[in-house]
């Protein structure tokens, strides 16, 4: 198993975070489409919560992932296991938010952690490298978009 971390502070409370982080279909306007990210596509309910499905298709294959752990303001979680294609296997990834008050600013943790099947362990490196780039370009564009925000919507 492997965890790719990664953090910052967030000028705004913990329940504005939350909620940018759940808008599946608003994400778009603060995370930009990339090469490993075309968009969440295929939500099963809005609003967002424990027990939601959604589908993420990429290059390399497609993400079908769940809501499994949803408490509000402070952890989110998604199991989103990437079927490649090719039949090359399946990367189990989980993916975990926790959001840690501070008064008007949160500091967030995102935590992606990944279990490589055996047959692509000679290209793990570059599968590893893809994810942790991916990951931290999230909480980069999540961040940028967050603070940003006018006093009253961060509230």
């Amino acid at each position: 198993m492997i965890e790719l971390p990664c953090e910052a502070d967030i000028l705004c409370t913990a329940d504005t975070v939350f909620d940018l982080i759940i808008d599946f279909r608003g994400q778009d306007r603060w995370l930009a489409k990339s090469s490993s990210f075309h968009g969440t596509s295929e939500i099963s309910e809005n609003p967002v919560a424990r027990g939601t499905t959604y589908r993420e298709t990429e290059p390399f294959g497609v993400r079908n992932g769940t809501v499994t752990e949803f408490e509000r303001p402070t952890k989110i979680t998604f199991h989103q296991p990437m079927t490649l294609r090719l039949r090359a296997g399946v990367v189990d990834v989980v993916v975990r938010y926790t959001l840690t008050p501070r008064g008007e600013e949160t500091h967030v943790r995102r935590a992606v952690t990944l279990r490589i099947p055996w047959m692509l362990k000679l290209v793990q490196p570059i599968v590893v490298r893809a994810f942790r780039l991916e990951s931290g370009r999230t909480l980069v564009a999540l961040k940028a978009y967050a603070d940003k925000l006018p006093s009253a919507q961060k509230l």
